[in-house]
């Protein structure tokens, strides 16, 4: 049990094993009860595999007004028992169960899952199941977690996979369900994102290589604590085969590296904005070199990739690449270098690489005045990035806080922040860190009642997005950045982070169209 989570239940007399039957992708598992939490990107592809092959499975989901028409048609031809709406998710259905397959999204402390735990009952996750699964597919597994850059890392290394002429898909937390992913025949490698929520629910993955980016605190409302939260990231390390890759810059992941149970062989490989060191990538001048996958090591440096070519790959050409980015971009080469992606395609890869929406995109210029997307930011870490990117800037900021503590946040970027308008159902986070930091801040307040639901999920938040531009432009001048990096989650007043970044789109375009 992972520190900051107290015991849901005393220990189980009799737990049950993960049913032998599961491994590998066709045997039957016929007489198996099975329940699935959640019919959502995770829950469907299980359900329909373990349906197929004869197990007997409940899927439950406590959203019962989203269409499922098409899901439920397929899951029927499998017999499967699909239970929706908010009474079937406060207690385990009855009858006894093999196996629990659970939903990313699904905290431990749940009432079924915590009732399937004090029952016995193995409960796994997507990442779980598809190790168990993948049988005689023997793609290499590369896996990225992190606080931060999971996803801009996770497509930079599928394309310098690609440009090296391998057979390699991104998926995981983005892209193909991982579930798909390794039941796809051909691939030869995976490059594999994987959030703190999958990585909680599996215990016998070996990744060929894995890294963790960053730690800083998020999502403590699901994990319970910090050290929680960091436990269940470090488990991308168990039982790694080649190489675990840690930030020099951040001392947590050089020691869950150190913790980790790996296979003999396996190397700690380390990547920094600096001059490496034997066994690590960095950057020498204006080039990303390494000193970690070459026989000579100690006495030189094999050249991968220039500057300019991670600027290319994060739409910045002709500007230096923020550090971060170049992080992100030592951290792919680290994983490729791993099972020996050459140096030639690790930079072509960088230059073919585009950058994901709504992470750090510049939707207008106009007046001298830039307009920033990177709804993405949907935690301080995230935010803290963003912020020191630009000099004056008028903060679009606010959401679900996750528990976070924002008043570093605001100590550290209180010379560039001109204005904060402020989004959200509470503020009462962002109030506190003002208070502490910067009490003459102008602040501007986004009336919370007009993220009233339109009916039309897609546009919920439309007005919250419409008002925050007007605000911010009211106090822009020309040499300002308007920068929406809310640095908290987007469900309390939008479908999602997407749809945050959309509808500040949309507003900025018809704003400047006025």
């Amino acid at each position: 049990m992972p520190i900051g989570w107290p015991a849901l239940a005393d220990e189980p007399t009799t737990a049950k094993e993960i049913p032998v039957a599961l491994s590998g992708p066709s045997s039957s598992l016929a007489g198996l009860r099975i329940l699935v939490t959640g019919l959502g990107v995770t829950g469907f592809p299980a359900a329909v595999h373990l349906g197929e092959r004869g197990a007997d499975v409940i899927v439950i989901d406590g959203d019962d007004t989203v269409d499922v028409s098409e899901k439920a048609q397929i899951l029927e031809v499998f017999d499967v028992d699909i239970r929706r709406g908010p009474e079937h998710v406060e207690a385990l259905p009855e009858g006894e169960f093999d196996l629990v397959v659970t939903s990313p999204g699904w905290r431990p402390d749940q009432p079924v899952l915590a009732a399937a735990a004090a029952a016995g009952v193995p409960v796994i996750g997507e990442v779980e199941l598809a190790w168990r699964i993948r049988g005689a597919n023997d793609a290499k597994w590369l896996a990225i977690t992190g606080t931060n850059g999971k996803t801009t890392t996770t497509t930079m290394l599928e394309s310098m996979l690609l440009a090296a002429g391998l057979k390699a898909k991104a998926c995981g937390n983005i892209g193909t369900p991982l579930l798909e992913a390794v039941l796809e025949p051909g691939l030869e490698v995976l490059a594999i994102e994987l959030s703190s929520f999958q990585l909680h629910w599996q215990e016998s993955m070996s990744a060929d290589a894995a890294a963790v980016l960053n730690i800083a605190p998020d999502h403590l409302d699901w994990h319970g604590s910090a050290e929680a939260y960091a436990y269940d990231k470090a488990k991308i390390f168990h039982n790694a085969k080649l190489a675990c890759v840690y930030n020099c810059a951040d001392e947590v992941t050089l020691h869950m590296v150190e913790d980790a149970d790996v296979i003999e062989g396996a190397k700690a490989i380390g990547f920094t904005s600096g001059v490496p060191r034997p066994g690590e990538l960095g950057v020498v001048e204006d080039l990303l070199v390494d000193r970690a996958f070459i026989p000579q090591r100690y006495s030189s440096a094999a050249e991968l990739a220039s500057l300019e070519d991670v600027a290319v790959a994060t739409g910045v050409a002709g500007s230096r690449p923020a550090p971060h980015q170049v992080a992100n971009a030592l951290a792919a080469a680290c994983l490729a270098r791993a099972i020996d992606v050459p140096g030639q395609a690790i930079s072509a890869g960088l230059r073919s690489h585009s950058l994901g929406a709504h992470r750090m995109v510049t939707v207008a210029e106009a007046d001298g005045i830039r307009w920033v997307d990177d709804s993405k930011a949907t935690n301080t870490h995230a935010a803290n990035a963003s912020l020191a990117a630009f000099d004056s800037i008028i903060w679009i900021a606010g959401g679900l806080p996750k528990g976070a503590d924002f008043t570093s946040l605001f100590a550290d970027h209180r010379d560039r922040l001109k204005a904060l308008v402020l989004i959200g159902s509470d503020d009462s986070a962002y109030r506190e860190a003002i208070a502490a930091t910067i009490p003459d801040l102008d602040v501007i307040r986004i009336e919370p009642a007009l993220a009233v639901d339109s009916g039309v999920p897609k546009r919920r938040g439309e007005a919250v997005a419409a008002a925050a531009v007007e605000a911010a432009a009211g106090v822009a001048e020309a040499g300002d950045t308007v920068l929406l990096a809310p640095a908290a989650a987007s469900m309390d007043q939008f479908l999602n982070y997407n749809t945050r970044g959309e509808l500040f789109t949309e507003a900025v375009n018809t704003h400047l169209e006025r």
